[in-house]
């Protein structure tokens, strides 16, 4: 296959690998790494996802931490925007907003710089895996509460399973590989 061909998402697919029995026993754990390393499979991720939102009108691309940091900047350089990290509490140096959600146990707060946003841009949130959901439906309120728009919800793999996307019905939600179970 030609270096420069893209991947469908079988093709990905194939490029991840299933840990059975991780972080806990009775879960499959989907291992992006093998797809990182592989440089056509990157390459097809990003071109994918740049494709969906080329024609979004994106201002600037927001990564959630952690593994937002790996796909985000690479998005946002292929989409021509600048990039936003969102992080745990403590991490970003000058002033921020929080935004803190329930999970199944507990909870969880992100926060972003209060200047990383202006009003009416159009931002597009990245994810490596929509899951439940309440990480980024937690990242669209913190775009929306600075006065930004958002553009869309990108993620490599979405678990169909967990319902994540019901959170974010309102937004145009992309993942580019599904899992049932």
């Amino acid at each position: 296959m030609p270096e420069n061909s893209t991947l469908n998402a079988d093709g990905l697919k194939k490029l991840i690998r299933e840990v059975p029995d991780f972080p806990l026993d009775g879960i499959l754990f989907y291992d992006i790494t093998t797809l990182l390393k592989d440089k056509q499979g990157f390459a097809s991720l990003i071109d994918q996802l740049a494709e969906h939102y080329a024609a979004k009108h994106v201002d600037v691309v927001l990564g959630i931490e952690a593994r937002g940091f790996i796909f985000g900047p690479a998005l946002a350089y292929k989409l021509g925007t600048g990039f936003v990290p969102v992080r745990k509490p403590g991490k970003l140096p000058a002033e921020t907003i929080q935004y803190s959600y329930d999970l199944e146990y507990g909870s969880n707060t992100i926060e972003i710089h209060k200047d990383a946003v202006q009003p009416g841009q159009r931002v597009l949130i990245v994810d490596d895996l929509l899951a439940t959901g309440g990480t980024a439906e937690a990242a669209a309120k913190l775009v929306k509460q600075l006065g930004g728009e958002v553009a869309g919800l990108a993620f490599v793999v979405e678990l169909d399973f967990l319902h994540g996307r019901d959170k974010l019905a309102e937004y145009d939600v992309m993942s580019l590989l599904h899992y049932d179970k």
